[in-house]
């Protein structure tokens, strides 16, 4: 198993954030998206929040690499289609790459 995270910045916008969280409880989320996650290799995946910074976990199997998930996303309406309406709630970090959403970081401390 690998462990990845990334982070990314939305607007920051009370209404907004608190339309972003509801659009990720699972009453609202939608089965497309999750199904699209799972079949990329991911095993888990864990968003936390603080301010306008989003913080995401995944664990992924050994399935999983960037590469495949970025190709399966472009071939996939449904999450073309999610990809466009969270840009409604996201913006990209300062030193983002363009059009570049989540950003990876570098684990920098293990204990």
């Amino acid at each position: 198993m690998k462990r990845y995270c990334l982070a990314v910045d939305l607007v920051d916008d009370p209404t907004l954030i608190a339309e972003y969280e509801e659009w990720h409880t699972k009453e609202k989320a939608w089965p497309e998206i999750m199904k699209s996650i799972t079949d990329s290799g991911i095993t888990d995946m864990q968003i936390y929040r603080v301010g306008n910074r989003l913080f995401m976990i995944m664990e992924v199997d050994d399935t999983f690499s960037f590469e495949r998930k970025v190709a399966m996303d472009a071939t996939n309406p449904k999450v073309q289609e999610w990809e466009q309406f969270m840009w409604k709630f996201q913006q990209s970090m300062p030193f983002a790459k363009p059009g570049e959403k989540w950003v990876l970081m570098d684990k920098i401390f293990q204990l």
